[in-house]
């Protein structure tokens, strides 16, 4: 053949170029080729881009001889599964925890080893359930975090995170599939799913605030339970429905289902700063967003505001007219280094007095209101020091709205003004209902 006569260093440059099963086939026309496909350092670049390995660790965590060993083992451990779909998932927990090992070490401690086909097939045979096949390839990468976890002593290890407002505070597990077994049982059969579709529960809060999400094992679909799932069954979809495809057919192209597209846009929502580990009350996922367009920032006389919100599908109502979808807001103030100026003079600190808030529902006012402090507090700003952070929360009769308004502060303090009362503003930021639900 002539890449036999173009010399070792040449061959081994062509092979790198090669898909795997192409080298396969060069290895199986001659002695010399397959002398050459058989180089470890051609499979170590095969073990680097399609599973992100950098030693020969097959797929149970033990070291293989070499690299060409390992990849063959996790292509015989996966020969079920469309290889694309396995990349693509070993890929997404790739990233999910080298995110948590660099951000949060005690969330990557609760991720759980692999689940066996056994393991799966068992929990389809007590479910009678079909698992989409993305599913199951998450689950053998990883099954779900320990249920033992709990809250750590500094803060909460839900993978998915959540969000707190007055009493209500919620943080998300991905479950483990003895878990989903357990609360599927407890909440389908009380739910009167069985009638319907095969609905599973796959994450959870595991806070004494209940959150379910729910997969459809029948079209992929990913749900999340509202304030009516308990009466009514009531759920709103977590992904576009436009997104889910092939979700039983190897043959397919491009498998997804509700629950890989979750935890991807969940990733890439971490990696980017959209949403980020909280630290100053304790420590955990939060989901109020932390970038433009869904997080507005605007400065006013020296004071920084910044406000987020994030709808509360467990509190939602899809069944009244006027409070239909519940949000909760963040709202985070901070002084600029320069201190606060008004009319010229600079102060170097000042207090909240009041705020007056404009909520609108598809740019119509619906309602206006002027209050004392925040949530019966009045928090005294100074240069340099952490943003104060308060969470509330709002109904909207539709599906898309917003706030907006302004805060009313006092130079020094409201029992020592050093100057006038000035207004800050609060720039309008959106109460809408997203396309992926967390």
């Amino acid at each position: 053949m002539a890449l036999e006569s173009i010399g070792a260093l040449p061959t081994h440059i062509v092979l790198s170029k090669l898909s795997v099963e192409d080298v396969a086939c060069v290895s199986s026309s001659s002695r010399n080729l397959n002398h050459s496909a058989s180089d470890d350092s051609l499979w170590r670049n095969f073990c680097r881009q399609d599973l992100q390995l950098t030693t020969p660790l097959g797929p149970h965590g033990r070291l293989s001889a070499s690299f060409k060993e390992a990849y063959y083992q996790w292509r015989t451990s996966f020969s079920m599964y469309p290889w694309s779909l396995v990349k693509r998932v070993n890929r997404l927990w790739a990233q999910l925890k080298t995110w948590s090992n660099l951000n949060y070490p005690e969330l990557a401690s609760t991720y759980q080893r692999g689940a066996s086909e056994a393991t799966l097939n068992n929990l389809e045979d007590h479910l009678k359930v079909k698992l989409p096949l993305p599913t199951r390839v998450i689950y053998r990468f990883c099954d779900g975090q320990d249920p033992h976890h709990n809250c750590d002593v500094s803060g909460y290890l839900g993978l998915i995170g959540g969000y707190g407002f007055y009493d209500h505070f919620v943080n998300v597990d991905l479950l483990s599939s003895d878990q989903m077994v357990v609360e599927t049982k407890e909440f389908i059969s009380a739910l009167g799913f069985a009638k319907r579709s095969k609905y599973i529960v796959v994450a959870s809060s595991s806070t004494f605030a209940e959150k379910l999400f729910f997969l459809n094992c029948t079209n992929g679909q990913l749900y999340v339970g509202t304030k009516n799932a308990s009466t009514e069954g009531e759920m709103l979809p977590c992904v576009p429905k436009g997104l889910l495809n092939s979700v039983h057919d190897p043959n397919g192209s491009q498998q997804q289902d509700g629950l890989l597209l979750w935890l991807e846009e969940h990733l890439r929502r971490l990696q980017n700063n959209i949403i980020t580990l909280l630290t100053q009350k304790f420590r955990c996922i939060s989901l109020f967003p932390e970038e433009l367009p869904l997080c507005s920032t605007a400065v006013t006389n020296g004071v920084k505001i910044r406000a987020s919100a994030v709808l509360v599908p467990e509190k939602s109502d899809l069944q009244s007219g006027t409070d239909k979808y519940l949000f909760t807001y963040s709202i985070r103030m901070s002084l600029l280094p320069e201190g606060c100026i008004v009319d010229g003079v600079p102060y170097s600190s000042c207090q909240l007095y009041a705020r007056h808030w404009i909520i609108k529902a598809k740019e119509r006012v619906i309602s206006q209101f002027t209050g004392d402090g925040v949530i019966g507090l009045y928090p005294i700003l100074h240069p340099g020091c952490k943003e104060f952070v308060y969470e509330s929360c709002s109904t909207m009769p539709c599906s898309v709205g917003s706030i907006e308004g302004f805060f009313t502060f006092v130079p020094g303090s409201l029992e020592e003004p050093h100057g006038p009362p000035f207004e800050v503003a609060v720039a309008q930021f959106p109460l809408h209902l997203p396309n992926y639900i967390f």
